[in-house]
């Protein structure tokens, strides 16, 4: 006991020197994922908890932050959790996704560490193998400025997170079963507001004791309110009720703040608003998030409402739900998105290559053309791709063989546009220069929206238009202030084009964010390779690596079991406040 007590009065010194002496701060968190029974949809289901949580706990830390994340996995099969939009610089062995990572088997506990390097905004976490998404297992992530550097809004009342997701009340074993066997999804049978189902609106599209989430404000305040669409494969249009929505942040990137009605949210992507509570609260008010380009009467219940409540509240609401915009406007949404703009003149952590600059003046060198095509059969069975290329997941991380030079694992021969051969699956990753500026062209022909994301990057959306991309498009680019995000939705036959700069050393997954297309193959990493082999530039293989497929023979059984608890304590020095992270480590060996 007398060493314990040592032990950890040491490692309570280490950090408190860390930080008395500049360092970086760090935030511990240990999370138990496993299965809960709900009723989201007013249908018993099983789902996937974190701590006992649905939705899981909001990471909330600021820049330059350390987090360390112990998860204990006790669901009954392997575990990945990707932190979407977290750029994970320098060390993609963090990234969580089965191109970088083993996954952690059923049973087993593993430790992801890394830093929020140069990033501020909103971003959430999810699993993301074996359609687990689609059962939870998701969370919030918001990284909050430095106090050095200001922020381009004054301060808000309140913080509040909310995810919205469309729904199937059937299990995602039985979801991933009807896509191995060729079966569309069909149409879900809602939408979820943290969580949670519907408000009691219309009899006959909701069933009475539903359990429903409402968001309690203070009449004449100004709430952040952070949206995430981390549904499966649905767009949807998020309103509330009476109330402007100020776009003040999208995915790491301040905006040009403007009012908006409603936003089209698509697969994946992140938005903060400000929003001020400037009604007369004679009642509740409606929250919604409803499905975009659907055109059948059986998508009337996918639909998700949950309530806003002022303190001083008159009485529940009634009436029509607030009207979504009209989907024979085509150009509703592209025109919406084209108006979403970066704030240049805002102080905050950029994109790379850092600072405020004119990305639209740095030489591109290398262009991909990416087209997806509707799902089709590949040796009799149905996948999705990207220029005739289906992603196929090696029992061997990809990363990992790279690191061991293992052989026939991977490919670097992703061609840079579609090639005049039939489609195949293959696992052909894009060869990425080190230091490069990429410009990436989704093409999109396939008849609903698709969502891209590029882990450990942000990147610059430069123009999206429909019809066929040319030479000619270049000419329409926004080449100043295009948004810097890490997800762009692309419309059903059009283009989006991106521009990167791949500084970010890794392998890095580039994939569509709807799951049901992701889960057939339509998805690549990108390669990123500094010739001169440095660890400034790349961290090493972390300690705790774990190890599968042909290399499973390095994987070591641990010796003993840790537990980490943690937590934060303010301590005044020097006049002034800081924060001191305490870990405490206990360790338990059998004798």
């Amino acid at each position: 006991m007398l060493f314990f007590s040592r032990f950890c009065y040491l490692v309570c010194i280490f950090l408190y020197s860390d930080l008395a002496l500049g360092g970086d701060p760090f935030a511990y968190f240990k999370w138990e994922v496993s299965y809960m029974t709900t009723s989201p949809l007013g249908v018993r289901q099983q789902v996937i908890g974190i701590n006992k949580q649905f939705p899981g706990p909001i990471v909330n830390v600021a820049t330059n932050w350390n987090v360390v994340v112990n998860i204990q996995n006790n669901l009954d099969e392997p575990l990945l959790i990707t932190w979407n939009g977290i750029q994970q610089r320098r060390d993609s062995w963090q990234d969580g996704v089965s191109g970088t990572n083993c996954p952690i088997p059923a049973g087993w506990n593993w430790t992801y560490k890394f830093q929020v390097k140069d990033q501020i905004g909103s971003f959430f976490y999810f699993p993301s193998i074996n359609f687990q998404k689609a059962a939870g297992g998701y969370g919030g992530i918001i990284i909050n400025n430095r106090d050095v550097i200001p922020v381009p809004f004054g301060t808000p009342d309140g913080d509040i997170t909310i995810f919205i997701s469309d729904w199937y009340s059937k299990s995602y074993k039985d979801l991933r079963n009807d896509l191995q066997n060729g079966n569309d999804l069909g149409v879900p049978d809602g939408v979820l507001i943290n969580g949670l189902g519907p408000y009691h609106y219309n009899d006959s599209l909701v069933s009475a004791g539903i359990a429903y989430e409402t968001i309690s404000v203070e009449p004449g305040k100004t709430y952040r309110i952070r949206v995430h669409n981390v549904g499966i494969s649905t767009s949807l249009n998020f309103r509330i009720q009476n109330h402007n929505l100020l776009l003040i942040e999208t995915e790491g990137s301040y905006t040009v703040q403007q009012n908006y009605t409603n936003m089209d949210i698509h697969l994946g992507q992140s938005y903060s608003f400000l929003v001020t509570m400037d009604q007369n609260a004679s009642s509740d008010y409606y929250v919604v998030a409803s499905a975009r380009f659907v055109n059948s009467t059986d998508w009337a219940r996918v639909t998700g409402v949950a309530i806003l409540h002022y303190s001083n509240s008159q009485g529940p609401a009634s009436g029509p739900l607030p009207d979504p915009p009209n989907e024979l406007d085509t150009y509703f949404s592209m025109n919406q998105a084209r108006s979403i703009r970066w704030n240049v003149s805002a102080g905050a952590a950029r994109p790379n290559p850092q600072g405020s600059f004119r990305y639209g003046q740095i030489p591109v060198t290398d262009v991909y053309v990416l087209l997806n095509r509707p799902a089709e059969l590949i040796n009799g069975k149905l996948r999705t791709t990207l220029n005739g290329i289906s992603y196929i997941t090696p029992a061997t991380p990809p990363k990992l063989a790279q690191q061991y030079n293992a052989p026939g694992v991977f490919k670097l021969d992703f061609p840079n546009r579609l090639m005049n051969r039939p489609a195949k699956v293959d696992t052909s990753l894009i060869n990425g220069t080190y230091r490069g500026f990429m410009e990436i062209i989704f093409q999109n022909n396939d008849s609903i929206v698709q969502s891209y994301h590029m882990n450990g990057y942000a990147f610059f959306v430069v123009g999206m238009d429909y019809g066929v991309w040319t030479e000619n498009s270049r000419g329409t680019y926004n080449k100043w202030d295009g948004v810097a995000r890490c997800t762009t939705q692309v419309f059903p036959e059009a283009w989006t084009a991106i521009l990167v700069s791949l500084d970010n050393v890794g392998m890095w997954n580039l994939r569509s964010e709807n799951l049901k297309s992701w889960y057939l193959g339509q998805e690549t990493y990108v390669s990123v390779v500094n010739p001169e082999m440095s660890n400034k530039t790349e961290l090493s293989l972390p300690d705790n690596a774990l190890f599968c497929g042909g290399l499973s023979g390095l994987q070591k059984q641990p010796s003993a079991r840790f537990s980490e608890a943690a937590s934060i304590i303010s301590v005044q020095t020097g006049g002034r406040t800081i924060l001191v992270t305490v870990l405490i480590t206990l360790i338990s060996i059998s004798y």
